[in-house]
Formats: structure tokens, sequence, C-alpha cells
């Protein structure tokens, strides 16, 4: 924060990097890469200084590497001296834990003033804001409910659309922390995560944000939450696909549909258009299943009943309650960079 101040530069952060800086600083961009903001890829393709502070440079960020921030000189500092030119050519590096290096920095660089460029990002950020719908139980209206019914908790997410989302619209302080496994697609992460989370931090809450497929992972975990008195919140946002396969599918495969559909059985038809009343009943019943292990849960189809979930989810500190939050089933996680384009080639709407 200090050197970003000194710098007087705008700070954008990748997956793993969420929380290290505040979310709600003027400076701060948003999330880098696949699905970080427009503001964020397209300050980093037009700067012609990228510092990257403990980065990997890893495909999610880069998209193509030959056309990557080709304006910027890029100085890296990191630890490790391999991560160096290992995904991405840079001019300078320093190698070195990353508090040392910035103390020794700070101590030395004069104020900057870069007011012109700032001024040039934030009109970024108002033609491109992050917008959340203001109907319905949408995805990014749903984690932005959640920060504000649980601000202190430790954050934790599966994998998918929700895990998007999450690094989206959660504006992360120093007094909040976020657990997620990156970009490995570790399907199965969030709820173990979670539950290790909370016998490390017994006093703080713990949240686990999950989709309906990547809970189902590792679901039996849910016996561990109750053997080890290590309680919970997991909120499950329900959309009955495999959202961000779908996704994928929807956009860049001619919606051509498989195996996505967690609804999906042998009688349905070949080319299905989406939910509708001749659907098969969703499985499984996620509040049967987690009270079939000793927990709680709840089912949210209108946001007016979503204060009062929370509150009553409060009430079980020592068994996992799961909220279900019924959202839309069409959704997709945006903006996105197609695989292997540069960053600032965005899919908006």
């Amino acid at each position: 924060r200090v050197f970003a101040k000194k710098l007087d530069s705008p700070v954008c952060d990748t997956l793993m990097g969420k929380g290290a800086f505040n979310g709600t600083d003027e400076r701060y961009t948003g999330m880098l890469g696949m699905h970080g903001t427009k503001t964020s890829n397209l300050g980093v393709s037009e700067c012609d200084l990228l510092i990257a502070i403990g980065v990997r440079f890893s495909d999610r960020v880069l998209g193509n590497p030959k056309k990557f921030a080709k304006q910027a000189k890029i100085l890296q500092i990191d630890i490790d001296p391999a991560e160096i030119n290992k995904n991405i050519i840079v001019n300078h590096s320093v190698i070195g834990d990353v508090k040392m290096v910035l103390d020794r920095i700070n101590g030395k660089l004069e104020q900057q003033s870069h007011t012109e460029w700032l001024s040039h990002i934030a009109d970024y950020q108002k033609m491109y804001p992050m917008t959340i719908p203001k109907e319905g139980l949408s995805g990014p209206f749903m984690i932005a409910k959640i920060y504000e019914m649980a601000k202190d908790a430790i954050m934790v997410t599966e994998v998918g659309q929700h895990q998007m989302w999450a690094t989206q619209y959660l504006e992360l302080d120093s007094n909040s922390q976020l657990l997620t496994s990156g970009g490995l697609g570790t399907m199965g992460f969030g709820l173990p995560a979670a539950i290790g989370a909370k016998i490390a931090n017994p006093d703080k809450d713990v949240v686990c944000i999950s989709g309906d497929g990547g809970l189902q992972m590792n679901i039996q975990e849910l016996a561990t939450s109750v053997v080890q008195g290590a309680g919970v919140t997991i909120c499950v946002l329900n959309n009955y696909y495999l959202g961000m396969v779908r996704q994928m599918q929807q956009l860049f495969y001619g919606k051509r549909y498989s195996a996505t559909c967690l609804r999906r059985r042998k009688g349905c038809p070949d080319e299905c258009k989406g939910p509708n009343e001749a659907c098969p009943p969703y499985t499984p019943d996620f509040i049967k299943l987690v009270e079939s292990y000793g927990g709680h849960g709840i089912r949210v189809e209108k946001e007016e009943d979503i204060d009062a979930a929370f509150a009553e989810a409060k009430k079980y500190k020592d068994v996992p309650v799961i909220i279900e939050f019924m959202i839309a089933t069409d959704e997709i996680v945006l903006p996105m960079v197609k695989s292997g384009n540069p960053m600032s080639e965005m899919i908006l709407k």
C-alpha cells in the first residue's frame, strides 16, 4: 500500500493475490486475466511499466504471451529465481522476499505523480463498471450479499462460475481472507479447505462459497465437519449445471451442450433448450443430504428470505449449514477472454 501510494499507480491483482491490496481502495482496479475487469486488462495492455510482485504469470493472466503488455517494460519481484523469465521474458528482476524488497524500495523512492494516467484509468472504470443485476438471485448479487452478511469471515471457494464471481465481487480488506485453489480446476477443494480453516480458526466464521457441482466432489466431508465440531456455512449457488463448462460450450462450441446439465436423463431430448416443466427433478436434495449428516439446511428462492437464512445459520456453531440459493440457470461469468487471445480482447456481453 505504501509502495502504490508513493508510486502513484493503479493496482490490480491476480486470483491468488486477492486481499493483498484493499478491494475498496481508489487505486484498485480489480482482478487481471481471463475473467478480470476490463479496466485492469486494458491498463496492463496500455501501461509502459508493469511491476509484477510475487506473480507467476499463469496462462489465465497472460492469455496470448506474445501480446501481453507489449508496450511495457516489466519488473518482476519474486522470492523464487525459477519464476523469473519462466512464462514471460521480463526486462528486470529482483530476487527476494517481497516485504523486504518493497521496504528497501520505499526507503529510496521519492513521491511520484501520475495524475493523467490515473485519470485515464478512472475513465475506464466509469466506462466498464462491474455491475450487479438488480433483480433476481444472480451470481454477482449473491456474492455481494454473502460478503455483506459475513464481512469478516474467512471466505473459501470451490471451483467454477461462483469462484470467478467471488474474485470479481468480493471487496476484500485486511479483516478478511480468501482461500481458493487458483487455476488448477480442483473441484472438491472448497469444503475440506473450509473445514481446515475452521479447525485452525475456531473463533472465526468460515463461509464456503460453492456450486452445486463442485460441492458434490467431496461432499462426504460433511461428516468430518460434524465429527470435528467444525461448523462452517456452505453457500451453494445452485443453477442445475456445471456452469463454467456449460459457459464454454455456449460461447465457443456452438451451444453443443454435453454432460453439463445435472438434471439430464436418458429420456431427455437430444437438443434441450434449457430447464422447463418437463425436466426431471434435480438430485441430490442438498437440504435432506446435509440433515442426514447431522447438519442443517436452508433453501432460498427469494431475495427477501436471504437475511433470515443467514440469521438462522448463525445459530449452528458446531455443525455444517448449507444455504442453497436457487440462482438463474443460464447466467455466465463476464467479462471473459477466450483462451489464447490477448487480454485486451474481452467478451463483455
